[in-house]
């Protein structure tokens, strides 16, 4: 799982991860709402309402006017076929319920908030505001429920997205061979 604000670099990581080992896999989140973006599959809400009675979503969670979700068959389907899902999460709550679904590596990502709107206005995003009240409530997130669950940490400005998965596939790699309840890695404790 990856963990942070907006421009944080979930997605500049996640195709750094895939290049360097292509068992690593994006998991396309479900996303019920406006048809943005290009990291997910979009449904109706009624098919989301239908997984919902199903049993099948394991994380749900409302952003943005929209509803996101982490669909348990996906994750079945990837992890058979040998590969290694690459979530992107937005609050800590929801890492535990996907946490308590099976053990994930949980790594944070993370910049500043001044770092964040120059990237967004950079990227053009159109909603930079609402992507900087995403990190004010990232922050506070992180200081209400950060029990050092993360087993990596990292700037994003000042490490290269090429380094950085290197370092989670070595941690992935050893965790493999490791009890879950190893001592986690950090390369940055503090919480600004």
């Amino acid at each position: 799982m990856l963990y942070g604000p907006p421009a944080s670099g979930k997605s500049t990581v996640t195709a750094a991860l895939t290049v360097l080992d292509p068992r690593f896999v994006l998991l396309r989140k479900l996303k019920a709402g406006d048809r943005r973006g290009s990291e997910y599959e979009f449904i109706s809400a009624e098919r989301m309402a239908e997984l919902r009675n199903a049993g099948r979503l394991l994380v749900e969670t409302q952003r943005y006017g929209n509803t996101y979700a982490v669909d348990r068959y996906q994750v079945e389907r990837m992890t058979t076929a040998g590969q290694i899902p690459i979530v992107h999460m937005g609050n800590i709550p929801d890492i535990h319920r996907l946490n308590d679904a099976g053990p994930w590596l949980v790594a944070l990502l993370w910049v500043s908030r001044e770092v964040c709107e120059r990237r967004s206005r950079q990227r053009l995003d159109d909603d930079t505001s609402q992507r900087l009240r995403a990190w004010d409530e990232t922050l506070a997130d992180r200081r209400a429920h950060d029990d050092s669950l993360f087993y990596c940490r990292y700037e994003t400005d000042e490490i290269a997205p090429e380094a950085i998965a290197r370092q989670i596939a070595c941690a992935f790699s050893d965790r493999q061979d490791d009890s879950l309840h190893s001592p986690r890695l950090t390369t940055q404790d503090s919480v600004p």
